[in-house]
């Protein structure tokens, strides 16, 4: 029986992490620049946004 080789699949994971991480940032600076929706699709509405800002 073979041995297990458990530094490929410590590497595999990390990568796995690593990318699903850039993914979401990714997802997060598009929703950003979009600047119109949130992750739950509510309108974002940022501080200088608000009507006591505003005088």
């Amino acid at each position: 029986m073979a041995k297990p080789n458990y530094e490929f699949q410590k590497r595999q994971r990390e990568l796995a992490k690593k990318k699903k991480k850039e993914e979401k940032l990714r997802a997060k600076a598009d929703a950003k620049a979009a600047g119109t929706r949130n992750e739950e699709g509510e309108p974002v509405v940022s501080e200088t946004d608000t009507p006591a800002n505003a005088g």
